[in-house]
């Protein structure tokens, strides 16, 4: 099949990062606020139900890579992906036990596990591995636009009308986000080239065999270290928002939404200047110094985060996150797409690394919150802070460079 000319879609696939951006994480950090101020929850507790919600993200992970790379009908799973998160979320505000809470949210991380891969999927099978790290950086910097002004609207919002305001707003755009996906036309995706097979391999899909899932990761060694340094990137980040958000509410319980908001939307402002220069300079700097960069800021950030209670500090060391955050998500399936160009096996690769990522942000949010239970959040923060900088010894130190300088070679993973 003759591949679309990627800018007759340029617009399509903004929309759809935009609009998607939100649904994405479910009620990620707001979660955290919402129990805390709302059903006075403890921070333990808390931890724990946020880890339930990842760990069933966690084993849907791998699944939905494995079902995106066989499916020709990748629309249709991500528009049943949105409703299912929405569901999920809009059922939060009648219930108050712990058990159902944490059904709900598991429900709709499982669900969100489609919308990643299958975005990185859809990308691909438009534009081609030539010009991937370009527009993948763009898909990353309209989510990140989309998250500031979600994050937005729920701060201006829920200053008026509460922290409920955040479920209603998940919905909408959930809703908008089902248009935008049908707007990307099923013809326009090649779906051999969206599983990372180049136009050689794609013509012996039905015979070309490789390892997949965990399977790949064991079988390819600069995978595996992607892998590990994914981990300790996610297991360092993904407690850090919520503690923000926990000590912010603490402070001032009235405008703790509010002020969450305003954390988020300063890092995604940043993220989206972060994560074009990511998509135009990548395959010009290289993929090791850039995500090194990313470990080395998420370790000061969790340094900085104990210096002060101030709301002022807090933010601003927050802004710290769109660095990190903007170059993890743009580099992400950069790497994952140099290492098994030519297997067939791209989408389920990246579901086995997020599933490794998903434990290690899953067990972030526990340790984090016993942590604090025992010895105060700026205990937490540092010792996140020391897993990124342990991370990033590990990456410097064993991961090569996967940037190949003809884009359109295919191959083998390197081992």
């Amino acid at each position: 099949m003759a591949r679309a000319n990627p800018f007759d879609f340029e617009r399509p696939l903004d929309a759809l990062n935009f609009f998607l951006a939100d649904v994405r994480d479910g009620l990620g950090p707001y979660l955290a606020i919402y129990l805390l101020t709302e059903q006075k929850w403890d921070e333990a507790s808390i931890g724990v139900v946020m880890s339930v919600a990842a760990l069933a993200g966690i084993a849907a992970q791998t699944p939905a890579g494995a079902l995106i790379d066989r499916s020709t009908a990748k629309r249709a799973l991500m528009v049943a992906a949105a409703i299912l998160v929405t569901l999920a979320c809009l059922t939060l505000p009648l219930i108050q036990r712990f058990e159902l809470v944490a059904a709900t949210q598991a429900v709709a991380a499982a669900a969100g596990a489609i919308f990643a891969p299958a975005v990185a999927a859809v990308t691909l099978g438009i534009v081609g591995p030539k010009a991937f790290a370009r527009r993948t950086g763009r898909n990353e910097a309209f989510n990140h636009a989309g998250n500031a002004v979600a994050a937005g609207i729920a701060g201006i919002t829920a200053y008026s009308f509460g922290p409920i305001v955040v479920f209603w707003l998940l919905a909408a755009m959930a809703m908008v986000s089902i248009l935008a996906t049908l707007s990307i036309p099923a013809s326009a995706i090649d779906d051999h080239v969206a599983r990372g097979l180049d136009d050689l391999t794609a013509q012996g899909a039905g015979t070309h065999d490789k390892p997949s899932g965990f399977g790949v990761l064991l079988t390819c060694r600069p995978l595996l270290i992607f892998a590990l340094a994914t981990v300790s990137f996610h297991f360092s980040n993904a407690a850090m928002l919520p503690l923000v958000g926990q000590k912010l509410a603490l402070v001032n319980r009235e405008l703790g939404t509010t002020l969450m908001s305003v954390c988020i939307v300063a890092a995604q402002i940043v993220m989206v200047p972060v994560a074009l220069l990511v998509g135009h300079k990548a395959d010009t700097w290289g993929r090791k110094p850039i995500f090194a960069a990313a470990l080395a800021v998420l370790a000061v950030r969790g340094a900085l985060y104990p210096l002060s209670d101030n709301p002022y500090w807090l933010v601003s060391v927050q802004l710290l996150d769109g660095v990190g955050a903007g170059i993890f998500g743009a580099l992400f399936p950069l790497v994952v797409a140099d290492l098994t160009r030519g297997t067939g096996h791209f989408n389920v690769s990246q579901g086995a690394i997020a599933t490794a990522a998903g434990l290690g942000g899953a067990l972030s949010t526990a340790f984090a919150g016993f942590i604090i239970v025992k010895a105060g959040y700026s205990a937490a923060f540092l010792f996140l802070a020391a897993v990124a900088g342990v991370g990033l010894i590990g990456f410097c130190a064993m991961m090569p460079e996967t940037l190949r300088h003809d884009a359109s070679e295919g191959g083998r993973p390197v081992n």
